[in-house]
């Protein structure tokens, strides 16, 4: 394993076992920008772990994190890290299973290596040298080819003012595919994708880094495709975001840009 790999997993561990410890106990939820946007103090502490994990191994590499980051953007030059404590904070309060801690790796704004790791469902997904792993297991896209046969996860956020934003792209997936899936996490989905659990990730609006880089990486890994919603290759800074097996990608995208019908 690449040492930047090892470090991105023991990382996602140690934050994960941290932020394990608090789940379906006696927590206090706080709000940042809005009443569904929420934080305990289990991210910050899970944040903290990771962040000491990374700074053992990388003392003087930026970190950009959710919570309390020492830098707000992805830097295009040069190595850092970007890191989630919790992503589906608000699976984690109510007590639902699905959430990871994600650690990426980047050099000149490209992810080189990252972890998600689900603790409550015991699961990990690895990036290394462009090949996807799933609990130590190498895995690739699923080769479905019929839209009809698909299920499609709308993901991220839209906002109380972005409503008609997000019925039109649930519409969008569920005239074309054959299934809506929704799980409250956008780096498990993406992991799902990667691992041909389920055939496409969409959404119109941006994804933090935080939320994305690790599962477009196991995407891009496992054989799929990933774009910003024209259909460009997808970075860290793309409006929209939109993943899949690669076999029908465009009514992928066709759903992605339903939300703006």
């Amino acid at each position: 394993m690449s040492e930047r790999a090892d470090c991105a997993l023991r990382a996602a561990e140690a934050g994960g076992a941290v932020a394990l410890e608090s789940f379906r106990g006696d927590i206090t939820v706080e709000t940042k920008s809005g009443k569904t946007d929420v934080v305990t103090q289990a991210d910050r502490d899970a944040q903290r772990r990771v962040r000491a994990t990374i700074r053992e191994a990388y003392p003087d590499d930026p970190v950009v994190g959710e919570e309390d980051g020492e830098v707000s953007a992805v830097p295009d030059e040069g190595p850092a890290w970007i890191i989630d404590p919790i992503d589906g904070t608000n699976n984690y309060v109510r007590g639902v299973p699905v959430w990871t801690t994600s650690v990426a790796a980047t050099v000149d704004g490209e992810a080189v290596a990252g972890a998600s790791i689900c603790p409550a469902l015991g699961d990990t997904f690895l990036l290394e040298n462009e090949t996807a792993r799933f609990n130590g297991e190498v895995f690739s896209v699923s080769d479905r080819t019929d839209p009809e046969t698909f299920a499609v996860v709308p993901t991220m956020w839209w906002g109380f003012d972005r409503r008609e934003e997000y019925a039109g792209i649930c519409r969008g997936v569920v005239e074309r595919f054959g299934d809506l899936r929704r799980y409250g996490s956008a780096q498990y989905a993406l992991a799902l994708c990667a691992t041909g659990a389920v055939d496409g990730v969409v959404t119109n609006v941006r994804a933090a880094p935080w939320d994305s880089v690790v599962g477009a990486g196991l995407v891009e890994a496992a054989g799929g495709t990933v774009t910003d919603v024209d259909g460009d290759p997808w970075r860290h800074d793309s409006t929209g975001l939109v993943a899949s097996n690669g076999e029908a990608h465009g009514a992928v995208l066709e759903a992605a840009r339903a939300a703006e019908r």
